[in-house]
């Protein structure tokens, strides 16, 4: 009886190795068949012939093209020595220091305005409402240091609280305030009522004006009250002394203003994260936003930040007309866009070029002042600023193709 177990276990395991070795037999058999000599066969009677590229031979119109595309300063520099040696044998006395030092005294506000307008036309927007904000800004600031303020309830006649004459220090930051104030309103109608640019500064000019107006109640503030009362206002139609007015020159602190303006705003665009983010909003809104810029936060931004250049524009216009009026400045809205678009920066956003701008301003200050001597009738003026936005704005659409 003790056998018959061990008998049994024998039984049982001859029986697992035979069912065990047909699973072994069916591995093997599964095994790949092909060997490393096959691929290297194979890969042998592959092409073997190298992918070559050949460069494009681009015309000397091509080249131009994409030159002036990278470099969109070179056409409103170029435009304004054309124009210069055009006016040269035309214009009696055009290229005397005088006459120069006058064009550049005279684009003074438009340049400052122009740079205000060059950071919003990047982000494809356009501000309708600049000159109304740098006029108020202006207005603000003369009524507090002259005037002080009176603060009351419209149509009751209900007067709140009255404020003296303040000091320049203080009148200057508040009309600067004001005019940040105002091109945020701008910024959030655009950014957050999503209302096209075109449209909300077109319905804010009016409301500027109409305030500015009903502030004021039309009435200007004398240069003489400016001299006695805050002649630090008028600090930036001073003449620079000395070797300028030596030469015949009559340079003031104003055109030096639009310079450190214009290297403040060129800093901010080409030198900062927030001038990415604003050339990233102009040239695609949809890939800026999925790279994670906010997209009204930054339109805010720059809407605010041409109030404020508008606003430190109206202490520079102050100096420049030596008064204060709430009718000044009526053309300067587009006479901004001209110089702005003279100065190659794209109406379709993504491309802007400051120093452009300034150069545009220049250009109009160049054909208007020597127009004017060549004893050219003022509507002929007109009609060469509007040619010169016609070809501006043609050069543009042909630059935009080279990269299309």
């Amino acid at each position: 009886m003790a056998v018959k177990p061990k008998t049994a276990k024998k039984s049982a395991a001859k029986s697992k190795s035979a069912r065990a070795a047909p699973v072994k037999s069916n591995l093997v058999d599964a095994a790949p068949t092909k060997t490393i000599s096959d691929f290297e066969a194979k890969l042998a009677q592959a092409d073997t012939a190298v992918a070559s590229f050949a460069e494009d031979d681009l015309s000397l119109v091509s080249r131009v093209r994409g030159f002036l595309r990278n470099y969109p300063t070179a056409i409103p520099a170029i435009i304004l020595f054309l124009s210069i040696l055009a006016f040269w044998p035309l214009a009696r006395n055009f290229m005397s220091p005088g006459t120069l030092s006058l064009v550049l005294k005279q684009v003074t506000v438009v340049g400052i305005v122009a740079i205000a307008q060059t950071i919003i036309i990047l982000t494809a927007g356009i501000d309708l409402s600049v000159g109304a904000i740098l006029v108020i800004s202006a207005m603000v600031m003369g009524r507090f240091a002259v005037l002080g303020a009176t603060f009351y309830i419209p149509y009751f006649n209900i007067v709140l609280f009255t404020v003296p004459p303040l000091s320049t220090a203080i009148a200057i930051p508040i009309g600067v305030l004001v005019g940040t104030f105002m091109g945020t309103i701008n910024g959030l109608l655009v950014a957050k009522i999503r209302i096209p640019p075109f449209i909300a500064t077109l319905g804010t000019v009016y409301i500027f004006n109409s305030l500015k107006l009903w502030y004021t109640g039309s009435e200007s503030i004398r240069n003489a009250d400016l001299v006695e009362k805050t002649p630090s206002l008028l600090w930036f139609g001073y003449r620079f002394e000395g070797l300028f007015t030596a030469t015949g020159a009559a340079v003031i602190y104003g055109s030096v203003a639009l310079l450190v303006l214009a290297a403040f705003a060129w800093y901010m665009l080409n030198r900062t994260a927030w001038g990415r983010h604003v050339h990233a909003v102009g040239d695609d809104p949809d890939a800026a936003m999925l790279s994670g810029i906010q997209l009204d936060r930054t339109l805010i931004s720059v809407y605010a930040m041409a109030g404020f250049i508008c606003g430190l524009g109206a202490w520079v216009a102050i100096g420049r007309v030596e008064s204060i009026s709430p009718i000044a400045f009526e053309t300067v809205n587009l006479d901004s866009i001209t110089a702005v678009v003279i100065g190659g920066t794209s109406l379709f956003g993504g491309r802007a070029s400051i120093v452009g701008s300034v150069l545009g301003a220049i250009i109009v200050g160049v054909f208007n002042t020597g127009l004017s001597l060549a004893g050219v009738d003022s509507f002929w003026q007109l009609l060469a600023s509007g040619c010169l936005i016609i070809v501006a704005v043609a050069l543009d659409q042909w630059l935009r193709r080279a990269s299309q």
